[in-house]
Formats: structure tokens, sequence, C-alpha cells
């Protein structure tokens, strides 16, 4: 327990900290994960996806 903070405010800030460590885990591994190609499928049948592939491939 640190000086002046009672034991759940250690506790909950332990938490929140290793919390906030998961989630960024988590996050940087789906940004490196592939599209599925199922969804990159669906996203082509969308209306306007021709359109706008042709736009972001300039």
């Amino acid at each position: 327990m640190l000086p002046g903070k009672p034991a759940g405010a250690t506790n909950r800030a332990a938490i929140r900290t290793q919390i906030d460590e998961n989630l960024r885990r988590v996050y940087d591994e789906v940004l490196t994960e592939d599209v599925p190609d199922r969804f990159l499928d669906l996203l082509a049948r969308l209306p306007g996806a021709a359109q706008f592939a042709e736009k972001t491939e300039k």
C-alpha cells in the first residue's frame, strides 16, 4: 500500500493499468490481422464500391 492512499485506490489503479495494457495488446494484434475475404466480398457488393475503390487507389 502506498503512503497516504487507501488500499482500495491502489488496487483500482493497478487493475486499471492491467486493463489498459491488455486492451492495447489486443488492439495492436487486431491491427495486424488481414480483413477476411468474405468481408471484402460483401464490401465489393455495396453500391458505389467500384467508384470508391478507384478514388482510394489513386
